[in-house]
């Protein structure tokens, strides 16, 4: 069954269709922007600022919402499984106030992530992010990267093969490659690539 929310946020979306009739949808939703895939029901790229390296909002009662005008993957898929509620844009970047967090929390922004790597180091690399934006602007790019092997859940949503993680500050960029499995380290260098 889903639950059709009406998100309060102006959301600034361009449609591109694909071969399934499904779209391919680039929203800005303010605080970040997402290519979503209907057809995938996951996000393919997401970029994002850090906005509230220091936020102290509570997340206390909140959980993810469906968008009413987008088909994406609601909580059904991730029910009884191993993957998370993977933010793209993390909350905790965004916990200026209940507002700006609340935005976080759309299924445009969410992801089949494996439990261990959400939880881990990939939570980690998210807090070396708000470090970095204490002192500096920092920009963060996200591809998801899915193949014809992917695989699709009984519910419908695909879950991601990997996550490619670009942070841009100054004139450095870090990218981090992590497959979408439980991590062998919590060091984060260890998936740097460059």
């Amino acid at each position: 069954m889903r639950i059709w929310i009406l998100l309060l946020v102006p959301l600034f979306i361009s449609f591109s269709y694909v071969e399934n009739k499904k779209r391919d949808i680039k929203v800005d939703a303010g605080i970040y922007e997402v290519l979503y895939s209907e057809s995938l029901e996951q996000p393919k790229e997401v970029w994002y600022t850090v906005e509230c390296p220091n936020g102290k909002a509570s997340r206390k009662g909140m959980d993810f919402y469906i968008n009413d005008s987008i088909y994406t993957s609601s909580k059904e898929d991730y029910e009884n499984n191993i993957w998370d509620k993977g933010h793209m844009a993390p909350a905790a970047d965004f916990s200026c106030d209940r507002e700006t967090l609340y935005r976080t929390f759309s299924y445009l922004n969410c992801a089949l992530q494996h439990q261990d790597l959400n939880r881990g180091v990939w939570r980690l690399l998210e807090s070396r992010e708000r470090e970095l934006a204490k002192i500096k602007k920092v920009d963060v790019h996200i591809i998801l990267v899915f193949s014809s092997s992917s695989k699709k859940l009984p519910s419908g949503a695909t879950v991601p093969d990997a996550f490619k993680k670009e942070i841009s500050y100054e004139d450095k960029k870090e990218v981090y490659y992590f497959k979408n499995e439980k991590p062998l380290s919590s060091d984060y260098q260890k998936y740097k690539t460059d």
